[in-house]
């Protein structure tokens, strides 16, 4: 299986969230660890995906599978794939019907401090002032 194009599924949820989870709001961190589980395996992230309760078999999803441009889809874990669609055992069935692996990474969460949750809020409360994250 070495060179396989990912779909890398976050979970888009609302800032308001911060505080009890913010690794759940933290999308940058979700598709970085993605990224890493990825590299490691020899595989590339050809798609980002932010999902929030998508239907298991919303097109958004599969068009990039069904195109051919991603042979598996990747999530960070099975907490944040539970909030990107909403039913996670009817996307398991999906993609087992459809014939698709489906992956969750399981590294390490970030552990996040006042200034680490400031950066993730700054970052998503400000993006059309101009701000990148950086």
């Amino acid at each position: 299986m070495d060179g396989l194009r990912v779909a890398a599924i976050a979970s888009l949820t609302p800032l308001e969230e911060l505080d009890r989870d913010p690794f759940l709001v933290d999308t940058r961190s979700q598709h970085a660890m993605c990224a890493r589980w990825a590299s490691e395996k020899g595989y590339v992230v050809t798609r980002q995906l932010l999902c929030y309760g998508l239907r298991p078999d919303h097109c958004a999803l599969w068009r990039d599978i069904g195109t051919g441009s991603a042979d598996l889809f990747l999530a960070p874990n099975e907490r944040v794939l539970a909030h990107a669609v909403t039913s996670l055992p009817d996307f398991v069935a999906e993609c087992e019907r459809r014939g698709v692996p489906l992956e969750t990474a399981n590294l390490d969460e970030p552990v996040y401090d006042a200034a680490m949750k400031a950066n993730v809020h700054r970052r998503l409360s400000m993006p059309t002032a101009g701000y990148n994250g950086c």
